[in-house]
């Protein structure tokens, strides 16, 4: 079994910039667990655990998925949730076209038996996990936002194996769908 999802990659400026950002969220208090900076992606659908004799049905669907490179902006850094924040994140403003990816994403898998998300699809690049969150980390967030964040092409999307160690994450690249 291999622990997979989609994802748009990000530039590495913007990576750098949001690398700064969790420079001003480490001045806090707050227990976050801190996502490495090349590893900042843009989820499109998290998979879960596929077994491997799968992945060659999952990479011919993927690559029916059609787009054209769209620009995203990250707009803000902000959490999921402000009364019982999990996710330190910076929201993408993507004019849509991600959401459109997403769907056609959920619509190529959903025959080989991989259930539709049920909430709606909200871009965003994942800075920190909130392992305890305190007032420090609303103090860092009113820092950052004017922060800048960055913008990019997203020109396509990449099928990623998750291997989760004891420091954390470690992705690999199984297919990319460039268009």
């Amino acid at each position: 079994m291999v622990r997979t999802f989609v994802a748009f990659e990000i530039s590495p400026e913007m990576r750098e910039l949001l690398a700064a950002a969790q420079g001003v969220l480490r001045t806090g208090t707050a227990r976050l667990s801190y996502v490495d900076p090349p590893l900042i992606h843009i989820t499109v659908k998290f998979l879960g655990e596929v077994d491997e004799k799968k992945l060659p049905q999952v990479i011919a669907a993927l690559r029916t998925v059609q787009a054209a490179p769209f620009p995203v902006k990250g707009s803000r850094i902000t959490v999921n949730n402000f009364r019982s924040p999990h996710t330190v994140w910076c929201a993408v403003d993507d004019a849509g076209k991600g959401r459109d990816v997403f769907l056609a994403v959920e619509s190529v898998l959903a025959p080989l038996g991989f259930s539709r998300e049920t909430r709606a699809f909200t871009p965003h690049a994942t800075l920190a996990r909130v392992k305890m969150a305190d007032q420090s980390l609303f103090r860092c967030l009113e820092k950052l936002k004017d922060a800048p964040c960055g913008s990019c092409t997203v020109s396509g999307l990449k099928l990623k194996k998750s291997t989760l160690t004891p420091r954390g994450p470690v992705y690999e690249d199984i297919a990319e769908v460039a268009w």
